[in-house]
């Protein structure tokens, strides 16, 4: 599904290795007039928690100044339950949870409560589930994992269409999944589909579907689990 124009687009995701250990974010900026930004940044030592954090913090920062309505999109739970939900709870309660314990990276969720609060009304939270092949979840996890290990990265700013990310394929279902008490399995195997200039491929590996699809202007992928899901991938890339 592609997200509708009007709006202001984010994409934010951010890494870690170690945990606390260094750490990176990334975010995508898509304006309502067709351009996109790039940002990325990273600490030697941080948490996970705390780069999802940042991306979105950086993100509405920088679009600081612009009145039109914001739509994120970000596959941290813990972001957007803490900034719908949680946040209100513990300001109430003096920053404490509800264990009565001192609310973790209370500096960040407090930089971020008065972001949102600007914008109020006009800033609507979206989940995207993480490494599924959602491609503006995936660029930003590129930038993310880039800047944790130090490696150069280029960012890119300029019109979307010139920008290689198909980043406004977004899931049709962007609610949070139901929290459950026994965690559910990880998802294992698959394979992955690449799109470039009409051309289906089938990769095993990650890194193949990468190589084939870094740096291509409209490349499509996505990692799939089944032969049914695959065929529904087709269909909506018009490659059956």
């Amino acid at each position: 599904m592609s997200a509708s124009p009007g709006f202001l687009r984010v994409f934010t995701d951010g890494a870690c290795s170690g945990n606390p250990g260094p750490g990176g974010w990334g975010a995508i900026l898509v304006s309502s007039a067709g351009q996109v930004r790039e940002l990325g940044g990273g600490q030697a030592r941080t948490t996970n928690n705390r780069m999802e954090l940042c991306a979105v913090i950086a993100a509405l920062k920088a679009l600081k100044g612009l009145a039109e309505p914001v739509s994120v999109y970000t596959d941290s739970t813990y972001v957007i339950s803490g900034a719908t939900t949680w946040i209100k709870a513990w300001r109430r309660k003096g920053w404490l949870t509800a264990e009565g314990k001192p609310v973790l990276n209370r500096d960040l969720w407090a930089e971020l409560e008065v972001l949102a609060s600007s914008r109020a009304g006009r800033l609507s939270w979206h989940y995207v589930r993480g490494h599924s092949g959602w491609p503006g979840n995936e660029r930003c996890d590129e930038i993310a994992v880039a800047f944790s290990k130090g490696e150069p990265v280029t960012l890119y700013r300029g019109p979307l269409s010139g920008y290689r990310v198909p980043v406004l394929d977004v899931p049709e279902d962007t609610s949070v999944p139901a929290r459950s008490y026994r965690s559910a399995p990880k998802r294992k195997g698959g394979f992955y589909l690449s799109y470039i200039d009409g051309r289906l491929e089938r990769h095993a590996a990650w890194a193949d579907c990468q190589a084939r699809v870094h740096g291509k202007s409209g490349a499509r992928f996505k990692r799939v689990f089944s032969e049914e899901e695959a065929g529904e991938i087709r269909r909506r890339w018009g490659a059956a």
